[in-house]
């Protein structure tokens, strides 16, 4: 295969953005292989004309985890159910696949997946490669359920993966960030179709405190809280399954097109008049709950269909894993920071003229019983684990004005719980140093990346400065793409531009001036543009 043969499922021409709008690349080419096949070829071309591959699926991940200025990989047609063992309910299914397909193929032969999270847009792989979890105690990460996997490598060879078969490149490839190859097949441990019944209710927060330790987080199979930081309440979901009859939850304007559009006005008015968003809080919980406590709703659902909920507007997601037990005491001082009480919060950053989006979302999930354990599990190895997760909403795509300060106390506080960042989110103050601390097993992990991916085909900046060692400027890692430059997108969120050393992916760069990010230095003499580098492409095939 040469470069001309790739326009079949390929494009020069694409805008790659997360679904949030947050950063924004333009890669040299996007590609859609169809078959096993062309992917390997796509993999061989690459290294041939020295270009960095990155994989993605919806691009939910809020960061710059997929940005690339080289060759985006999407692998939708990578969709199909391989292989149903209706004895044992063990699927093969390609790596491909969206969540959201996958149940409902599932659901034609009875089953489902044993657990979910609040969306199901990703691809099977990038959940996996994420450490995407559900809330509930009884379950881990969605990779608690995949048994084996199949992986392309660098030099364009399939090799499988399980326990019990190359068990160390299972456990790196569990949560593999996209780093080490293309996950291409996914051999998972589904589960019998199942229906839940869920309610959801208002509290006080002291209320949700005190039942911490007794039944709050094993009465039912599912629970999540959303907490509302100004009025000091939370709204309590909890689910269990069932056989009775379906019944949907009950419609209210709020719910609907009005209801979006109004609340995405007043999230944008907040933009300019930040002291009005606890009325904002106040607004919407009386137009659903009447401020009542213990008002709610209750429905019976589809399994699939009742986990999920909407993510509603373009937002920053900033969530992590503490233990539970230090649940309380996170939300307590966190609380108290946010309401001005800042010497007994012991949170060492001004909250004076801060306010935030509501609602904080607080979530579980157990995988002290989980084996293999990933190498870049973010869990507690031996006990619950509590995730608080952070969001604030873009209105219109525009970014709120208390992020930075928020974000920078908030990831202070974690750090102090013991906490490790979801992988897929928009943590900011977390160094190279402290995420080879939060990881004994990082080396581990970094090892048999190296041995699967020795000239970083896979290897971008994101990783660079997150996991890898810090560039001593002898870097083996040949066709890592390192970030150029970064700078205001005209809609909104980042515009990212890279370049593989020898080999610019930035043509829009070389005429500008910009402020270089994380040491990189930029040389006029490698900027080339892309039709002199496909020229000698050409040259080298």
């Amino acid at each position: 295969m040469d470069l001309s043969e790739l326009t079949d499922f390929s494009t020069t021409s694409h805008h790659h953005h997360t679904w949030a709008q947050t950063f924004h690349s333009y890669p040299e080419r996007y590609i859609k292989p169809r078959t096993p096949e062309e992917l390997q070829e796509v993999i061989k071309l690459a290294r041939r004309c020295r270009r960095r591959i990155t994989v993605v699926g919806c691009g939910h991940s809020p960061s710059d985890l997929t940005c690339t200025s080289s060759w985006l990989v999407n692998l939708d047609h990578f969709e199909k159910i391989l292989d149903i063992n209706k004895n044992t309910n063990v699927v093969v299914m390609q790596a491909g696949i969206r969540l959201h397909d996958l149940g409902t193929k599932l659901k034609e032969h009875g089953l489902a997946m044993p657990n979910l999270g609040s969306i199901d847009h990703q691809s099977i792989a990038g959940a996996i490669g994420t450490a995407t979890h559900g809330s509930s105690t009884r379950h881990g990460l969605l990779s608690q359920s995949v048994l084996a996997l199949k992986i392309m490598l660098a030099n364009g060879r399939t090799v499988s993966c399980s326990a019990e078969q190359n068990s160390d490149l299972f456990r790196a490839a569990l949560v593999s960030l996209g780093a080490i190859g293309i996950i291409t097949e996914v051999t998972f441990q589904a589960a019998p179709a199942f229906d839940i019944e869920w309610s959801q209710s208002l509290h006080p927060l002291e209320e949700i405190i005190a039942d911490w330790e007794k039944d709050l987080w094993t009465q039912k199979e599912f629970t999540r809280v959303w907490w509302l930081p100004y009025m000091k309440r939370c709204i309590k979901w909890r689910a269990d399954k069932t056989d009775k009859p379906r019944h949907p939850p009950e419609a209210n304007w709020w719910g609907g097109r009005i209801g979006f559009h109004t609340y995405h006005i007043l999230l944008y008015c907040g933009q300019w008049i930040p002291r009005i968003l606890p009325y904002l809080e106040k607004f919407v919980i009386n137009v659903q709950y009447a401020f009542k406590d213990g008002a709610g709703s209750t429905a019976v659902q589809e399994g699939h269909a009742g986990l999920l909920m909407n993510c509603l507007y373009s937002q920053f997601v900033n969530e992590w894993a503490i233990p539970l037990e230090k649940g309380p005491e996170a939300i307590t001082r966190l609380s108290l920071w946010l309401n001005g009480d800042e010497k007994t919060a012991k949170i060492p950053f001004s909250s004076k003229g801060l306010y935030v989006h509501a609602p904080i979302e607080v979530r579980v999930c157990d995988t002290s019983n989980t084996q293999p354990r990933p190498y870049l599990d973010n869990t507690v190895p031996d006990g619950p684990t509590l995730y608080l997760n952070a969001t604030l909403y873009r209105p219109y795509n525009r970014d709120p004005p208390c992020r930075e300060r928020y974000y920078e106390a908030f990831e202070w506080l974690m750090k102090e719980l013991d906490g490790r960042p979801h992988w897929a989110k928009n943590f900011s103050t977390v160094t190279r140093e402290e995420m080879h601390t939060m990881y004994p097993e990082m080396n581990e992990w970094l090892r048999i990346r190296n041995e699967m991916d020795p000239d970083g085909m896979f290897v971008g900046d994101w990783h660079r400065r997150l996991l890898l060692p810090e560039d001593d400027g002898k870097s083996s890692l040949q066709l890592e793409e390192k970030m150029l430059k970064i700078k205001p997108a005209t809609s909104g969120g980042l515009d990212w531009f890279g370049y593989i050393p020898g080999k610019s992916m930035s043509p829009q760069g070389s005429e500008e001036s910009f402020e270089m990010m994380h040491g990189v230095e930029a040389e006029k003499s490698v900027m080339f543009n892309n039709a002199r580098n496909d020229e000698d492409d050409e040259d080298e095939l």
